[in-house]
């Protein structure tokens, strides 16, 4: 669980734990000529990296079930309309694009960045909607008080970019 959003890149195949790999990722990027799969079940074992806890909760019960079972492979057309991937692209621009969200992403600010992953996987993890709510809200609580908040605010209403510091 590292505290700042990760991007993944995938090209080629990502089976068994290169795919488990993937999952931990925040957002996936695939090639044209990536390929998922879990075969872990037609060499009578179970993915155990973590693939039969977070492919249902990025993908859904139904349809992890049904790759953990088969064994199946899908291309990134198909992780892209499972919910698998975030990005589908031409063949050898995976990296290209991750790195371009990735800097996207770095242009926030990182007090911010680590509020916002942890208030949505705590938010992900809780029993209700209640808690959930009371998830997000202790941790953007957790920012008010920050030097960057300030700044971002500044920035805003003087029409530039903010120079975010972590503090």
């Amino acid at each position: 669980r590292l505290p700042m959003p990760v991007v993944a890149a995938v090209e080629g195949a990502a089976l068994g734990g290169g795919l488990e790999l993937a999952l931990t990722a925040d957002v996936i990027v695939a090639s044209s000529n990536a390929t998922f799969g879990l075969p872990e079940t037609s060499l009578a074992i179970i993915p155990g990296a973590g693939g039969t806890v977070r492919l249902p909760r990025k993908i859904g019960p139904s349809r992890a079930k049904e790759l953990i079972f088969t064994g199946r492979r899908i291309g990134s057309e198909d992780a892209l309309r499972f919910g698998l991937v975030e990005y589908a692209v031409d063949g050898g621009s995976a990296e290209e694009k991750a790195l371009e969200i990735a800097s996207e992403i770095a242009r926030n600010g990182p007090l911010a960045l680590r509020a916002a992953k942890k208030s949505v996987t705590e938010g992900m993890e809780a029993s209700s909607t209640d808690k959930a709510l009371e998830v997000e809200k202790r941790w953007y609580g957790s920012i008010l008080d920050t030097e960057d908040r300030l700044e971002g605010l500044s920035a805003f209403k003087e029409g530039r970019k903010p120079e975010y510091r972590g503090r």
